[in-house]
């Protein structure tokens, strides 16, 4: 009998590194649609166009899921839409790596709030402080609208977090993605909608948003939930604070926002506060142990 040499598998931690990549480099490319249709619009497109592909790919059961998980699925999908378009509005005013630094005071807080020890809730102060010299105040050039959208996207990337782990826990694969998106493109219509039909989605503009869904949500997001299911909640977590130096680096190459030393300085002490805050955040280990996915991050 022949014996099967075993498949060989990428590294969780690569899988993780390029579904954050793809988030950012999606994130960049879709500045060209919101000059077309407006940020709404450009979330709302996104999550449409993400909602046709999962269902295609995943074709998910209704008979799967139960009342109770409902609230929680329908809660997730709402605060999905409204991240990316709070996000998207952040980045229609603000550098790309200003505004992920900015976001990711959401979860950052949340694990700062949820831990055991009260000492952690000096990283949260700490990555406040590399936001500040991110954004230069005294310059007086600062953009409060762009970083107040930043800072609801952060709220809502922060309640992502907990709602995803719920629904990642109680359902295998991307099929929680797969019920969650369309909620989010239903519940981005009002005022998604009404900005795609007064802006200019032109034949390429539309191609353009169905290939940035492809990358995020489809694609970035599978990645990261194959990942998680085979990376503990530190691990993931210490990752994820290396995304606001992503946001920089896609930012000064798709977008030619080029940082200034400060601004440098800034994302470097937030990641330094990312991660120091996982120290205090893991799960318990019989979840991990089980594969459960831990919190993770779309836009």
């Amino acid at each position: 009998m022949t014996e099967t040499t075993p498949r060989a598998t990428p590294p969780a931690w690569s899988m993780a590194v390029a579904a954050m990549l793809l988030i950012q480099v999606s994130n960049a490319l879709s500045v060209t649609v919101i000059d077309a249709v407006g940020a709404a619009g450009t979330s709302w497109l996104r999550m449409c166009f993400g909602a046709v592909f999962l269902l295609l790919i995943v074709r998910p059961s209704l008979l799967t899921i139960r009342r109770a998980d409902v609230p929680t699925l329908l809660m997730l999908g709402a605060v999905t839409g409204l991240m990316t378009t709070f996000f998207l509005a952040a980045l229609d005013r603000i550098p790309l790596g200003t505004a992920v630094a900015i976001e990711f005071l959401g979860p950052l807080t949340v694990a700062a709030v949820m831990s055991r020890r009260r000492r952690a809730l000096v990283w949260p102060a700490l990555a406040l402080v590399g936001i500040v010299l991110l954004t230069e105040p005294w310059q007086g050039a600062t953009d409060a609208l762009g970083i107040g959208f930043a800072l609801l996207a952060g709220t809502c990337w922060g309640l992502y977090n907990l709602l995803t782990q719920r629904v990642g826990d109680r359902f295998s694969g991307i099929t929680g993605l797969a019920f969650t998106i369309p909620i989010a493109a239903v519940a981005t219509t009002v005022i998604g909608l009404p900005q795609v039909i007064g802006g200019a989605p032109t034949v390429p503009i539309i191609l353009l948003a169905a290939g940035i869904a492809l990358i995020t949500p489809v694609v970035s997001f599978g990645l990261e939930m194959l990942a998680l299911r085979r990376m503990t909640h530190t691990a993931f977590g210490t990752l994820l604070a290396i995304e606001p130096a992503f946001g920089l680096v896609v930012g000064l190459i798709i977008l030619s926002q080029l940082p200034g030393p400060l601004q440098i300085i800034g994302i470097v002490i937030v990641i330094v506060a990312g991660a120091a805050a996982q120290r205090d955040g893991t799960r318990s280990r019989a979840a991990d142990d089980r594969g459960v996915p831990p919190a993770q991050h779309a836009q």
